[in-house]
């Protein structure tokens, strides 16, 4: 890539992150009541996100050698964590170091 064309890519990703972050804003003000349907996307979209991301990440657990008990003992470790401390990042981070160390010592 010429020096143009790497300009161009990157005013292009900061134009694309810059709208996508702003026109929520300014399409819906904060004193603007939200459409009924926007509500009920925010309200259910993150719960589909997670569960997307669950079924994603244990779609090939069938097929590993331990036929997924790494992983379900980070996500029973993920639900207790969340559970006693609800914090997200919490949960998150401590059930990914839990997994990693379990299929890097106990599961290899």
């Amino acid at each position: 890539m010429t020096a143009a064309e790497h300009m161009i890519t990157i005013l292009a990703v900061i134009l694309g992150t810059m709208l996508t972050r702003f026109l929520p804003f300014l399409l819906f003000p904060e004193g603007k009541t939200l459409p009924k349907y926007i509500a009920r996307l925010g309200a259910a979209l993150p719960c589909a996100v997670i569960g997307f991301l669950v079924v994603y990440s244990l779609k090939d657990t069938v097929s590993s050698p331990f036929h997924g008990i790494p992983e379900f003992l980070s996500v029973l470790f993920i639900v207790f964590l969340h559970k006693w401390r609800r914090n997200t990042l919490l949960s998150i981070s401590g059930g990914s170091v839990l997994y990693m160390y379990l299929v890097q010592t106990w599961f290899r």
